[in-house]
């Protein structure tokens, strides 16, 4: 049958323009797209492929395999590839350009007289990725479309190296039905195919388009640098044909979906993708520009676009499983029964393409983002996820999960593993986090006796030696540290206030008076225990495990949880803080692209020092100039809570530029794991099999939290009823705004300005029930000459802080102008 512009065939132009804004703004790439990675991700689906639209194997915890399509927990296709009369698209018929926008993206092909364009969508709540496919001819002819497919029905967890491992993946089979490719396995079922009837079709065990015959990469050891398919790989193939009649310059689309289950019906979930898929393509258009945080900012419009990319890659990072069976796999070395089912896992996915899963320390710092967001119900459900996950697991102790494949297999994180303390001690300040942004108190209820029980378990459990300093592993898992981390106790004493401030709101004056007290004595002897003089920073850890007869002697190694005592707030005094600050901005712990993982200097380690020392003490490990976005997020965050707004910039900038520079860029748009870094090559001159992720929400912090947070000043506490706005004005601006920065069930519209010597706050509020305070925080050493609320003169509050010094004023109803004068 040959399909006319009539019936199956949507005579729309799919593609949108990207000077379009009111559709979707786009970021583009034309160079090297075979050797970049493509995402496109909704919360029940997503898909991997290199920007010319093949699809050489990709990621290493199933090695090679962890791209192509899935929907979690598991696995459906290595690819789908297509050709107009023979001529496969991204290699007879050459990829011009690869573009991303928000929610979907696009591939431009251009041959001898025909174009394409393929667009991509993974619509929420539907476990299905959909295709259209647009062509155009420069003349009226006839072409036969083949699509090919190929299978991988395996899920995520085991993996390559674990006991077992992926081996145990077994064939696939592959049918025709209903005009479509089925493919299954033991345990799931994929689908690939269109609404329209195709006519022609044959199965077999390849069918990889242009990646025929398929270079194999071994499951371990070398590999060529570009693979077609893994040794884990147990796949079938089939293809579908079309024939489509072209009218000259006029565009065709023909609509095509890869759904499947594991669990459930993947028909149903094919038939939805397909019903009207225009129609969820803008609907997924529409969601994603409908978003909170709109932020204005002349001064720094590279920041500005971070902004508004980061909040996508938060809403790209959503994921969702089902059922999920929740097993103790011990870093791989076991595979027990389950001991019992999640019903509905939902989560801030870690980073694509290996870490899609739930993690406690990468959802704890992306919350902080995500509120500042707006995306409230997403940390809401994290938070749930992981509470529910180690309660089971671990009997009720109070301990944290560290990693939840999708599958449910804890990888690492029971009662009998090491750790990480730290997540454990984050766990409660999260919770207060979403409480003082919403106001949900139902939401503080569920989670208070976890909450509470999270650091019952630390104090109570990893206090060995009882000197009040946590044991077990922090966020840097490096040989050598010491039995105490200092990220463990920073978060702990952090965590310990938050608990106190909880518990005061529900009258719960036992639990509130212990842990404001274990805080109090913990911040009282903070300094003393950590802080290194001579490295002009804190010890990374304590309690040297070589030196058992001098106990709690520091260890100082450099590592980037050295900052956690500037970012987690003012644990850190204001004059070490600024003085630790300002030792790490220094070439010894800093790049071109923000904080390396372990600063240069002296060492003991055989590899000796690559690097500047700017410091005199021995460190035992080498250096390791890499840059996560993590650990310059961390670094962004800790400036802008002791005032540095100037060396802020460098860090939110390097994150911003990885993300939106073409010069630096893998997947535009996207916010990598790694930066390139003296000692780790840029992914893109990687092998597909080896590289970090492309995109990895956590640096998504170092954006959103200090442009709300602390450059808008906007610091709410509405389950006590209140809200703050203290802007402080990068150095050098004249002019910041946010508008709907969502707070409860309402939002707040923030405005800062610097005219001479007058500072001014305007605050617009929808989301208060109680006090509003406005301020600003001046400039070192000035001296106030009058203040002004709604033109009139007020009294005003001095308050010292890291930050600088601040008005603080009181404001009656939600809306405030501020006018400070200073001389």
């Amino acid at each position: 049958m040959r399909i006319t512009l009539v019936g199956a065939l949507i005579l729309a132009l799919l593609p949108v323009n990207s000077a379009n804004a009111a559709d979707s703004p786009e970021l583009s790439e034309t160079t090297r797209l075979s050797d970049r990675r493509a995402l496109v991700s909704g919360d029940r689906s997503y898909a991997m492929s290199d920007e010319t639209g093949l699809y050489p194997v990709t990621g290493w915890h199933i090695r090679g395999e962890m791209g192509g399509f899935w929907t979690p927990p598991t696995k459906l296709l290595d690819g789908v590839w297509f050709a107009a009369d023979g001529a496969w698209l991204g290699k007879q018929i050459p990829a011009t350009r690869y573009s991303r926008g928000w929610g979907y993206q696009r591939f431009s092909y251009q041959g001898a007289g025909l174009s394409a364009e393929r667009v991509e969508f993974a619509p929420n709540g539907n476990r299905a990725t959909v295709i259209g496919l647009t062509l155009r001819a420069d003349r009226k002819r006839d072409v036969r479309l083949a699509l090919d497919a190929h299978s991988e029905l395996m899920p995520a967890y085991p993996w390559g190296w674990t006991t077992p491992n992926a081996g145990v993946n077994g064939p696939d089979t592959g049918t025709v039905a209903n005009g479509t490719l089925v493919f299954r396995d033991k345990d799931a079922t994929a689908i690939v195919g269109s609404s329209t009837p195709p006519v022609r079709h044959e199965l077999g065990p390849n069918h990889r388009g242009p990646q025929d015959p398929a270079v194999i990469c071994p499951a371990d050891g070398t590999a060529p640098t570009r693979c077609d398919d893994s040794a884990f790989g147990k796949g079938t193939g089939g293809r579908l044909e079309y024939d489509l009649s072209l009218p000259a310059g006029r565009a065709t689309t023909i609509w095509f979906a890869v759904a499947g289950a594991d669990k459930g019906d993947a028909r149903a979930s094919f038939d939805q993708a397909l019903r009207d898929p225009a129609a969820p393509l803008q609907q997924v258009k529409a969601d994603r520009r409908n978003t909170h945080t709109m932020v204005d900012l002349p001064g720094d419009r590279l920041l500005q676009q971070s902004v508004e990319w980061s909040k996508q890659n938060l809403l790209d990072s959503v994921q969702e499983a089902r059922d999920v069976q929740v097993r103790d796999v011990d870093e791989g070395k076991a595979y027990p029964p389950p001991i019992g089912t999640v019903p509905k896992m939902r989560w801030l996915a870690a980073g694509f393409p290996d870490y899609p899963w739930l993690f406690a320390t990468d959802g704890e710092y992306s919350a902080y983002a995500a509120v500042a967001a707006g995306q409230f119900d997403i940390v809401r459900d994290h938070l749930r996820a992981l509470r529910d996950v180690s309660e089971r697991l671990n009997n009720r102790s109070g301990k944290v999960v560290h990693e939840v494949v999708s599958t449910g297999d804890v990888y690492f994180g029971s009662n009998r593993s090491a750790g990480n303390t730290d997540e454990t001690a984050k766990f409660p300040s999260t919770v207060a986090l979403v409480w003082r942004w919403t106001g949900d108190d139902r939401f503080r209820d569920e989670m208070y006796d976890f909450t509470v029980r999270n650091l019952r378990y630390i104090t109570g459990t990893l206090d060995k030696d009882g000197d009040g300093w946590p044991e077990g592993l922090g966020n840097v898992e490096r040989q050598g540290m010491g039995e105490e981390k200092l990220d463990s106790a920073v978060y702990l004493i952090r965590g310990l206030r938050d608990l106190a401030d909880m518990a005061r709101s529900r009258r719960d004056t036992t639990t509130a008076g212990w842990a404001a007290a274990k805080a109090s004595d913990l911040q009282r002897r903070f300094e003393a225990q950590w802080w290194v003089p001579q490295a002009i920073g804190f010890a990374e850890s304590i309690d040297d495990p070589a030196n058992p007869a001098n106990d709690n002697a520091p260890v100082f190694q450099r590592h980037w949880t050295g900052v956690t005592p500037m970012e987690a707030g003012a644990i850190a005094s204001a004059d070490k803080g600024n003085a630790a600050l300002a030792q790490r901005e220094r070439d010894c712990f800093t790049g071109e692209f923000g904080t390396f993982h372990t600063g240069t200097g002296p060492t003991s380690a055989p590899a000796g020092n690559p690097g500047p020392s700017c410091d005199t003490v021995v460190s035992t490990v080498p250096s390791e100039r890499v840059t996560y976005s993590l650990n310059t997020a961390v670094m962004a965050v800790a400036e802008g809570n002791y005032g540095r707004m100037t060396q802020q910039r460098r860090f939110t900038t390097g994150n911003a530029r990885i993300q939106l520079d073409p010069a630096v860029w893998e997947t535009p748009g996207a916010m990598p794991e790694v930066a390139p870094s003296p000692d780790f090559k840029a992914n893109i001159d990687r092998p597909f099999h080896d590289r970090s992720m492309t995109l990895q929400a956590w640096g998504a912090y170092g954006v959103l939290w200090p442009v709300v947070h602390q450059q808008l000043g906007v610091a709410p506490d509405l389950g006590n009823g209140e809200l703050a706005v203290i802007p402080q004005l990068p150095d050098g601006q004249r002019r910041i705004s946010g508008r709907d920065i969502r707070l409860g069930s309402g939002s707040v519209d923030v405005t800062a300005t610097h005219d001479g010597r007058t500072y001014r706050t305007d605050v617009r509020s929808r989301a208060l029930r109680g006090d509003l305070t406005v301020g600003a925080v001046l400039p070192q050493g000035a001296s106030v000459n009058e203040v002004k609320l709604n033109g009139h003169r007020v009294s005003y509050n001095l308050v010292t802080t890291t930050r600088g010094t601040a008005i603080h004023v009181t404001a009656r109803g939600n809306s405030a102008l501020l006018e400070v004068r200073i001389h």
